[in-house]
Protein backbone atom coordinates (compact mmCIF):
# COMPACT_ATOMS: atom_id res chain seq x y z
CA UNK A 1 0.00 0.00 0.00
CA UNK A 2 1.27 3.10 -1.00
CA UNK A 3 2.37 6.05 1.32
CA UNK A 4 -0.01 8.30 0.03
CA UNK A 5 -3.02 6.19 0.36
CA UNK A 6 -2.14 5.71 4.41
CA UNK A 7 -1.62 9.66 4.52
CA UNK A 8 -5.15 9.86 3.31
CA UNK A 9 -6.74 7.22 5.34
CA UNK A 10 -5.03 9.31 8.44
CA UNK A 11 -6.53 12.15 7.41
CA UNK A 12 -9.69 10.42 7.33
CA UNK A 13 -9.23 9.08 10.53
CA UNK A 14 -8.00 12.25 12.81
CA UNK A 15 -9.32 14.90 11.12
CA UNK A 16 -11.54 17.34 12.87
CA UNK A 17 -14.42 17.45 10.92
CA UNK A 18 -15.39 13.49 11.01
CA UNK A 19 -13.13 12.97 14.19
CA UNK A 20 -13.66 13.08 17.90
CA UNK A 21 -10.51 15.80 18.84
CA UNK A 22 -9.89 13.27 22.09
CA UNK A 23 -8.35 10.59 19.30
CA UNK A 24 -4.40 11.98 19.47
CA UNK A 25 -3.48 12.40 15.86
CA UNK A 26 -0.39 10.15 15.90
CA UNK A 27 -0.16 6.39 14.22
CA UNK A 28 1.72 4.30 16.31
CA UNK A 29 2.98 0.54 16.12
CA UNK A 30 2.53 -2.00 18.26
CA UNK A 31 6.38 -1.05 19.41
CA UNK A 32 5.24 2.33 20.10
CA UNK A 33 5.35 3.88 23.59
CA UNK A 34 2.76 5.17 25.76
CA UNK A 35 2.01 5.72 29.82
CA UNK A 36 -0.46 5.34 30.48
CA UNK A 37 -1.94 3.38 34.55
CA UNK A 38 -5.15 3.21 35.37
CA UNK A 39 -6.03 2.25 39.21
CA UNK A 40 -8.57 2.92 42.24
CA UNK A 41 -6.02 5.92 43.29
CA UNK A 42 -6.25 7.90 40.20
CA UNK A 43 -8.74 10.86 39.92
CA UNK A 44 -10.66 9.77 37.42
CA UNK A 45 -11.39 6.00 38.68
CA UNK A 46 -14.14 4.54 36.73
CA UNK A 47 -15.31 8.48 34.86
CA UNK A 48 -14.99 6.41 31.77
CA UNK A 49 -17.42 4.04 32.70
CA UNK A 50 -20.17 6.07 31.95
CA UNK A 51 -22.33 7.79 29.23
CA UNK A 52 -20.27 5.97 26.54
CA UNK A 53 -21.44 3.65 24.10
CA UNK A 54 -20.19 -0.48 24.23
CA UNK A 55 -20.70 -2.08 21.56
CA UNK A 56 -20.51 -6.00 22.60
CA UNK A 57 -18.66 -8.81 20.61
CA UNK A 58 -20.23 -12.23 20.52
CA UNK A 59 -17.55 -13.54 22.35
CA UNK A 60 -18.01 -10.28 24.66
CA UNK A 61 -22.20 -11.64 25.23
CA UNK A 62 -20.44 -15.38 25.70
CA UNK A 63 -18.09 -14.79 28.31
CA UNK A 64 -20.74 -12.04 30.11
CA UNK A 65 -23.67 -14.47 29.93
CA UNK A 66 -21.26 -17.55 31.60
CA UNK A 67 -19.54 -14.76 34.10
CA UNK A 68 -23.42 -13.85 35.32
CA UNK A 69 -24.85 -17.61 34.88
CA UNK A 70 -27.86 -16.19 33.22
CA UNK A 71 -28.88 -17.22 29.61
CA UNK A 72 -28.33 -14.92 26.64
CA UNK A 73 -31.86 -13.90 26.11
CA UNK A 74 -32.36 -12.82 30.10
CA UNK A 75 -28.74 -10.88 29.54
CA UNK A 76 -30.06 -9.10 26.21
CA UNK A 77 -33.02 -7.91 27.68
CA UNK A 78 -31.56 -6.60 31.02
CA UNK A 79 -28.36 -5.16 30.39
CA UNK A 80 -28.33 -4.05 26.87
CA UNK A 81 -29.67 -1.77 24.28
CA UNK A 82 -30.35 -2.65 20.41
CA UNK A 83 -27.95 -0.84 18.29
CA UNK A 84 -26.86 -0.84 14.22
CA UNK A 85 -22.93 -1.57 14.19
CA UNK A 86 -20.94 1.23 12.81
CA UNK A 87 -22.31 2.58 9.54
CA UNK A 88 -24.27 -0.45 8.31
CA UNK A 89 -27.63 -1.95 9.27
CA UNK A 90 -26.43 -4.89 11.01
CA UNK A 91 -28.38 -5.03 13.77
CA UNK A 92 -26.37 -6.10 17.35
CA UNK A 93 -26.19 -4.43 21.22
CA UNK A 94 -25.02 -2.68 23.71
CA UNK A 95 -24.35 -2.25 27.53
CA UNK A 96 -27.74 -0.30 28.67
CA UNK A 97 -26.58 2.66 31.05
CA UNK A 98 -28.19 3.29 33.92
CA UNK A 99 -30.87 5.63 34.21
CA UNK A 100 -30.27 7.11 37.67
CA UNK A 101 -26.35 8.19 36.53
CA UNK A 102 -26.25 7.19 32.91
CA UNK A 103 -23.15 4.69 34.10
CA UNK A 104 -21.93 0.92 33.09
CA UNK A 105 -24.72 -1.50 35.16
CA UNK A 106 -21.14 -3.60 36.45
CA UNK A 107 -19.38 -0.14 37.53
CA UNK A 108 -19.50 0.51 41.35
CA UNK A 109 -17.47 3.08 43.28
CA UNK A 110 -15.11 0.66 43.86
CA UNK A 111 -14.57 -0.34 40.04
CA UNK A 112 -15.71 -2.62 37.94
CA UNK A 113 -17.96 -6.05 39.26
CA UNK A 114 -16.74 -8.10 36.17
CA UNK A 115 -13.62 -6.47 35.42
CA UNK A 116 -11.60 -10.28 34.41
CA UNK A 117 -14.86 -10.33 31.98
CA UNK A 118 -15.11 -7.12 30.77
CA UNK A 119 -16.04 -6.15 27.36
CA UNK A 120 -13.90 -5.97 24.07
CA UNK A 121 -13.84 -1.95 23.84
CA UNK A 122 -13.30 -1.43 28.18
CA UNK A 123 -9.90 -3.52 27.45
CA UNK A 124 -8.68 -1.41 24.79
CA UNK A 125 -8.99 2.13 26.11
CA UNK A 126 -7.26 4.14 25.80
CA UNK A 127 -5.56 2.21 22.54
CA UNK A 128 -7.64 2.54 19.47
CA UNK A 129 -7.28 0.24 16.31
CA UNK A 130 -7.73 1.33 13.09
CA UNK A 131 -8.48 -2.00 10.96
CA UNK A 132 -8.97 -0.68 7.15
CA UNK A 133 -9.11 -4.07 4.61
CA UNK A 134 -8.30 -3.36 0.79
CA UNK A 135 -9.82 -5.33 -1.71
CA UNK A 136 -12.07 -8.56 -0.46
CA UNK A 137 -13.35 -9.25 -4.22
CA UNK A 138 -13.87 -12.32 -6.38
CA UNK A 139 -11.44 -13.51 -8.89
CA UNK A 140 -12.07 -14.58 -12.38
CA UNK A 141 -13.68 -18.15 -11.22
CA UNK A 142 -15.51 -15.98 -9.17
CA UNK A 143 -14.16 -17.36 -5.54
CA UNK A 144 -14.11 -14.74 -3.06
CA UNK A 145 -10.31 -12.83 -2.69
CA UNK A 146 -9.02 -12.29 1.07
CA UNK A 147 -9.16 -8.70 1.95
CA UNK A 148 -5.60 -7.42 2.58
CA UNK A 149 -5.48 -6.18 6.37
CA UNK A 150 -3.50 -3.00 7.33
CA UNK A 151 -3.91 -2.17 11.32
CA UNK A 152 -2.50 0.56 13.04
CA UNK A 153 -3.06 2.42 16.83
CA UNK A 154 -3.78 5.35 18.52
CA UNK A 155 -4.60 6.84 21.83
CA UNK A 156 -7.64 8.19 22.90
CA UNK A 157 -7.11 10.92 25.42
CA UNK A 158 -10.15 12.46 27.22
CA UNK A 159 -10.27 15.58 29.59
CA UNK A 160 -11.24 13.83 32.36
CA UNK A 161 -8.55 11.16 31.52
CA UNK A 162 -5.76 11.50 34.45
CA UNK A 163 -4.16 7.95 33.65
CA UNK A 164 -1.89 9.94 31.47
CA UNK A 165 -0.12 11.49 34.70
CA UNK A 166 0.93 8.02 35.46
CA UNK A 167 4.41 6.49 35.43
CA UNK A 168 4.02 3.54 34.35
CA UNK A 169 5.04 2.88 30.54
CA UNK A 170 4.37 0.21 28.28
CA UNK A 171 4.67 -0.47 24.55
CA UNK A 172 0.94 -1.16 22.51
CA UNK A 173 2.05 -4.55 22.21
CA UNK A 174 2.41 -5.04 26.09
CA UNK A 175 -0.67 -2.99 27.01
CA UNK A 176 -3.02 -5.25 24.25
CA UNK A 177 -1.04 -8.76 26.49
CA UNK A 178 -1.52 -7.26 29.86
CA UNK A 179 -5.67 -6.21 28.84
CA UNK A 180 -6.51 -9.62 27.13
CA UNK A 181 -7.17 -8.06 24.03
CA UNK A 182 -4.54 -10.07 21.43
CA UNK A 183 -7.57 -13.21 22.80
CA UNK A 184 -10.33 -11.17 22.28
CA UNK A 185 -9.28 -10.14 18.89
CA UNK A 186 -8.28 -13.19 17.86
CA UNK A 187 -12.13 -14.43 18.90
CA UNK A 188 -13.78 -11.17 17.39
CA UNK A 189 -11.65 -11.69 13.99
CA UNK A 190 -13.93 -13.40 11.45
CA UNK A 191 -16.90 -11.50 12.91
CA UNK A 192 -15.44 -8.40 12.67
CA UNK A 193 -14.35 -9.19 8.79
CA UNK A 194 -18.15 -9.85 8.52
CA UNK A 195 -18.92 -6.11 9.71
CA UNK A 196 -15.90 -5.15 7.60
CA UNK A 197 -17.24 -6.43 4.43
CA UNK A 198 -21.12 -5.34 4.97
CA UNK A 199 -19.80 -1.75 5.63
CA UNK A 200 -17.78 -1.75 2.42
CA UNK A 201 -20.99 -2.49 0.58
CA UNK A 202 -22.03 0.76 1.79
CA UNK A 203 -26.25 1.37 2.94
CA UNK A 204 -27.09 1.39 -1.32
CA UNK A 205 -27.27 -2.26 -0.51
CA UNK A 206 -29.48 -3.14 2.03
CA UNK A 207 -29.31 -6.61 3.97
CA UNK A 208 -32.64 -8.34 3.82
CA UNK A 209 -35.16 -8.66 7.10
CA UNK A 210 -34.33 -12.35 6.97
CA UNK A 211 -31.01 -11.69 6.87
CA UNK A 212 -30.72 -9.40 9.88
CA UNK A 213 -32.74 -11.65 11.90
CA UNK A 214 -30.37 -14.31 11.07
CA UNK A 215 -27.20 -12.21 11.93
CA UNK A 216 -28.49 -10.69 15.44
CA UNK A 217 -29.56 -14.51 16.40
CA UNK A 218 -25.96 -15.59 15.60
CA UNK A 219 -24.66 -12.94 17.09
CA UNK A 220 -25.93 -12.47 20.25
CA UNK A 221 -27.78 -15.74 21.67
CA UNK A 222 -25.41 -19.08 20.74
CA UNK A 223 -28.56 -21.43 22.53
CA UNK A 224 -30.98 -20.29 19.89
CA UNK A 225 -28.00 -20.71 17.07
CA UNK A 226 -27.67 -24.21 18.72
CA UNK A 227 -31.14 -25.28 18.30
CA UNK A 228 -31.31 -23.72 14.96
CA UNK A 229 -28.68 -26.21 13.69
CA UNK A 230 -30.03 -29.44 15.14
CA UNK A 231 -33.98 -28.96 15.28
CA UNK A 232 -34.09 -27.96 11.94
CA UNK A 233 -33.24 -28.72 8.55
CA UNK A 234 -30.12 -27.83 8.76
CA UNK A 235 -28.13 -30.87 8.87
CA UNK A 236 -29.99 -32.24 6.45
CA UNK A 237 -28.68 -29.40 3.91
CA UNK A 238 -25.07 -29.06 5.09
CA UNK A 239 -21.83 -31.02 5.11
CA UNK A 240 -20.93 -31.54 8.76
CA UNK A 241 -18.41 -34.43 9.64
CA UNK A 242 -19.19 -36.43 13.08
CA UNK A 243 -15.94 -34.43 14.71
CA UNK A 244 -17.59 -30.97 14.42
CA UNK A 245 -21.11 -31.87 14.92
CA UNK A 246 -19.86 -33.12 18.55
CA UNK A 247 -18.27 -30.13 19.02
CA UNK A 248 -21.12 -28.11 18.44
CA UNK A 249 -23.24 -29.57 20.69
CA UNK A 250 -21.19 -29.30 23.21
CA UNK A 251 -18.61 -26.08 23.15
CA UNK A 252 -20.32 -22.64 23.14
CA UNK A 253 -17.09 -21.09 21.36
CA UNK A 254 -16.86 -24.08 18.45
CA UNK A 255 -20.02 -22.75 18.12
CA UNK A 256 -19.61 -18.96 18.15
CA UNK A 257 -16.71 -19.25 15.47
CA UNK A 258 -18.68 -21.69 13.14
CA UNK A 259 -22.08 -19.18 13.26
CA UNK A 260 -19.17 -16.72 11.86
CA UNK A 261 -18.64 -19.14 8.92
CA UNK A 262 -22.27 -19.52 8.53
CA UNK A 263 -22.84 -15.99 8.14
CA UNK A 264 -19.87 -15.60 5.77
CA UNK A 265 -21.56 -18.24 3.63
CA UNK A 266 -24.78 -17.23 3.66
CA UNK A 267 -24.92 -13.22 3.74
CA UNK A 268 -21.75 -13.17 1.30
CA UNK A 269 -21.32 -16.39 -0.72
CA UNK A 270 -17.92 -17.43 0.77
CA UNK A 271 -17.33 -20.77 0.77
CA UNK A 272 -16.79 -21.66 4.03
CA UNK A 273 -19.51 -24.32 4.47
CA UNK A 274 -20.80 -26.89 1.79
CA UNK A 275 -24.04 -27.45 0.57
CA UNK A 276 -24.76 -31.78 0.16
CA UNK A 277 -24.64 -32.33 -3.17
CA UNK A 278 -28.60 -33.89 -3.12
CA UNK A 279 -29.76 -30.60 -1.76
CA UNK A 280 -28.43 -28.77 -4.75
CA UNK A 281 -29.53 -31.13 -7.04
CA UNK A 282 -33.04 -30.76 -5.84
CA UNK A 283 -33.06 -27.47 -5.66
CA UNK A 284 -32.11 -27.16 -9.17
CA UNK A 285 -34.63 -29.93 -10.36
CA UNK A 286 -37.27 -27.33 -8.19
CA UNK A 287 -36.29 -24.11 -10.11
CA UNK A 288 -36.08 -26.29 -13.48
CA UNK A 289 -39.59 -27.21 -12.02
CA UNK A 290 -40.85 -23.74 -11.66
CA UNK A 291 -39.34 -22.74 -14.99
CA UNK A 292 -41.05 -25.17 -17.04
CA UNK A 293 -44.05 -24.92 -15.13
CA UNK A 294 -44.05 -21.03 -15.85
CA UNK A 295 -43.16 -21.52 -19.82
CA UNK A 296 -46.22 -24.07 -19.37
CA UNK A 297 -48.22 -21.44 -17.93
CA UNK A 298 -47.05 -18.85 -20.85
CA UNK A 299 -47.94 -21.76 -23.51
CA UNK A 300 -51.34 -21.56 -21.95
CA UNK A 301 -52.27 -17.65 -21.62
CA UNK A 302 -50.65 -17.35 -25.80
CA UNK A 303 -53.29 -20.35 -26.90
CA UNK A 304 -56.53 -18.61 -24.45
CA UNK A 305 -55.24 -15.43 -26.15
CA UNK A 306 -54.67 -16.85 -29.32
CA UNK A 307 -58.15 -18.85 -28.85
CA UNK A 308 -60.60 -15.60 -27.89
CA UNK A 309 -59.01 -13.62 -30.83
CA UNK A 310 -60.32 -16.20 -33.27
CA UNK A 311 -63.54 -16.30 -31.11
CA UNK A 312 -63.89 -12.38 -31.42
CA UNK A 313 -63.05 -11.75 -35.44
CA UNK A 314 -65.74 -14.93 -36.11
CA UNK A 315 -68.52 -13.00 -33.96
CA UNK A 316 -67.66 -9.77 -35.72
CA UNK A 317 -67.30 -10.95 -39.01
CA UNK A 318 -63.13 -9.56 -39.24
CA UNK A 319 -60.96 -11.69 -40.93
Amino acid sequence: MSNENNDVKVKMLFGKENNPSSIEPKKLTLDSHIKFRCHPGVRCFTACCGGIKIVLTPYDILQLTRRLEIPAHEFLHKYTSPTYLEKTDMPGVMIKMREDDNKCPFVTPEGCTIYTDRPTACRYYPVGMADFHEGGSRDADGKETIAMEEKFFFTVREDHCKGFEEDKEWTIREWRKDQGVDVRDEMNKEWLRLVMRRKSFGLQATLSEQAKRMFFMASTDLATFRRFIFESSFLDTYVLDEKTIEKLKEDDVELMLFSFKYLAATLFGAEAISIKEEKIKAKVAQMKEQQDETVRNSVKEYEELKANTAKEKKATGIK
